[in-house]
């Protein structure tokens, strides 16, 4: 929504077309209508060939002439011709021709020679007029903590507050809640609970953690539905599922008043008033809204004085996974022999059943303007691998009966956008071991900043995989400070966006460790309210009230502890069985 602004249709197949898609349209008159679909081809960046992500539009079951998706690159309005419609209504159905990621945002049919242009601005107005939706947001209440984002770090943030008796609001821009532990992407979580100072803190996330360890596994893995009913169970939680940020109002150019989200699928909006807020979107979404300073990529060295940061700031950030697996059967199973994909050979060929962590793309790309380029690549080389696996491999036989099971159609991120907060963690702070006296949430994970594996990047001009470039590091207890804005006194963030340098996300960024860090912004956000203060002047005046809490954690200790911890954070191991 962001890059090409909304959301739409994919057609997901793993190189078996996908069900058609309908809906039903009315027609006021008869006429010829032009006809228009919002595509792209998505392959054009690496590749000439015809486009596999082709489609075709059904009326009433019989298809209109030509295809859809083998046109431009970029997102535009590929046109259809002339249809010849009667009044009434109609069933107009997106048909798949191959499996290969065909992709639909809009179809426009218009009686005029107008096609319109495809900027955001324009396309929302266009929208909102033919599908008639309200002028202005629809109002949903005040709320003492609307937090924005619902992965392990939103989701501890809101469950810790309401415990406290905070009224809450969560809102999440997925169907589902997780983020990268969710099945959509099938990342494990990873560091540990329960440690440091407050060894309290991570109860709360083992009460919903998935009881397995591990990357791209079956759906189940990730207990999804574990994880929507630990925030139906809390009364003080009103759950906004499918809603992504798309607004700030502010009262004064230092609070933020109300926030607007937009549903993703019919894009109707609602606005939720609050008195405190949490950016948990791991890209900064609400905080950049709201005017918040904030960093991407490397940071020149000049600007912490930090050992290891290049002379010059850059853009390279942590790559994006977009994982697979492939399962068996008991009988040959065939795959397109691709002629569009990555020249892979047997030199180059990937010999695996699972595309892991270290299945790594986008690290020199803008990982928010190139989101979906980024996720569209990791897709393309997995397709070109499996193609050469199942077709040309010397070893193909291995592979006679194996198909892909699963592909992440949602890219894992590990970093983007990082706000700044009153104290920005460093490389010497976690060298030195610095202790602050506002330490809490402790990280486990060694300094891991992945770099492009120079095999990989001797063939490809984008490579593909990584390796992790790994730096031992005791439990280091981050400062609270990293965890609120130094701009905006009512923000608080939690998880991949918070308050450190390119280098230190190195240790922060994992899951374990950042469901702590919403823990204790729950539990912060409660003595703002109980107090009447802000984030920050819970570190300036009632930091002991927080001790406290923290030393008893916002989670259950009468369940059973399931969570099961990898060592990969010490060995970077590349295994299929991480």
């Amino acid at each position: 929504m962001e890059q090409m602004g909304s959301s739409y249709l994919l057609a997901h197949g793993l190189g078996q077309p996908v069900a058609d898609a309908h809906t039903r349209i009315f027609v006021p008159q008869q006429g010829n209508y032009h006809l228009y679909v919002r595509t792209r081809n998505w392959i054009s960046c690496w590749s000439e060939k015809p486009s596999p992500g082709i489609f075709q539009i059904l009326l009433d079951g019989q298809p209109l002439n030509g295809t859809f998706g083998d046109g431009a690159g970029e997102w535009h309005w590929q046109s259809g011709g002339t249809v010849s419609l009667t009044p009434g209504e109609h069933r107009l159905s997106l048909h798949d021709l191959t499996g290969f990621e065909g992709r639909c945002d809009a179809i426009l049919l218009t009686m005029t020679d107008y096609c319109p242009d495809v900027s955001i601005e324009t396309m929302r107005t266009l929208r909102n007029r033919l599908m008639e939706l309200p002028a202005e947001p629809e109002p949903k209440g005040h709320f003492e903590f609307v937090v924005v984002g619902g992965g392990v770090a939103g989701m501890c943030a809101a469950i810790a507050a309401a415990r406290k008796g905070v009224k809450v609001a969560l809102v999440q821009d997925r169907k589902l809640l997780g983020g990268n532990n969710s099945s959509e992407v099938r990342v494990g979580l990873g560091g540990r609970l329960n440690i440091g100072k407050y060894p309290s803190l991570g109860y709360l996330l083992n009460e919903f953690g998935p009881a397995t360890k591990g990357n791209a596994r079956p759906a189940e893995v990730y207990e999804d539905d574990k994880k929507l009913q630990a925030v139906l169970a809390e009364k003080n939680i009103t759950l906004f599922l499918g809603y992504k940020v798309t607004g700030v109002r502010k009262s004064t150019p230092r609070k933020i008043e109300a926030i607007t989200a937009t549903q993703v699928d019919d894009y109707r909006t609602i606005e939720l008033e609050g008195d405190l807020f949490a950016d948990c979107t791991g890209d900064g979404a609400l905080g950049v809204l709201a005017g918040a300073e904030w960093s991407m990529g490397r940071d020149a060295k000049s600007r912490y004085n930090e050992p290891s940061a290049p002379e010059k700031a850059d853009g390279i950030t942590l790559g994006a996974s977009v994982q697979w697996y492939c399962l068996e059967a008991e009988t040959p199973q065939p795959f397109p022999d691709i002629d569009w994909g990555l020249p892979i050979d047997e030199q180059t060929a990937q010999k695996v059943r699972r595309g892991q962590w270290y299945w790594e793309v986008g690290m020199i790309e803008d990982q928010m303007a190139q989101a979906e380029r980024i996720r569209d690549y990791g897709m393309y080389v997995a397709y070109s691998n499996w193609a050469y696996l199942k077709n040309h491999a010397s070893f193909r036989q291995e592979y006679a009966n194996s198909y892909l099971g699963w592909m992440a159609y949602v890219a894992g991120k590990r970093e983007s956008r990082r706000l700044i907060g009153d104290f920005v963690l460093r490389e010497q702070d976690l060298l030195d071991f610095v202790l602050y006296p506002d330490g809490c949430v402790s990280t486990s994970w060694y300094i891991d900043n992945h770099e492009p594996d120079p095999e990989n990047s001797k063939h490809f001009k984008e490579p593909f995989l990584s390796r992790g470039c790994l730096r031992p590091l005791d439990f280091y207890p981050i400062p609270y400070r990293c965890f609120y804005a130094k701009d905006l006194d009512n923000l608080f963030m939690a998880g991949r966006d918070i308050s450190v340098s390119h280098i230190a996300l190195g240790t922060t960024r994992v899951m374990r460790t950042t469901a702590m860090m919403g823990e204790v912004v729950g539990l912060a956000a409660s003595i703002c309210r109980d107090e009447g203060i802000t984030p920050r002047g819970v570190y300036e005046k009632a930091f002991d009230k927080l001790s406290a809490l923290m030393k008893k954690g916002a989670g259950r200790t009468d369940v059973p502890y399931l969570q099961v911890y990898t060592l990969i954070d010490t060995t970077a191991a590349r295994s299929e069985d991480c």
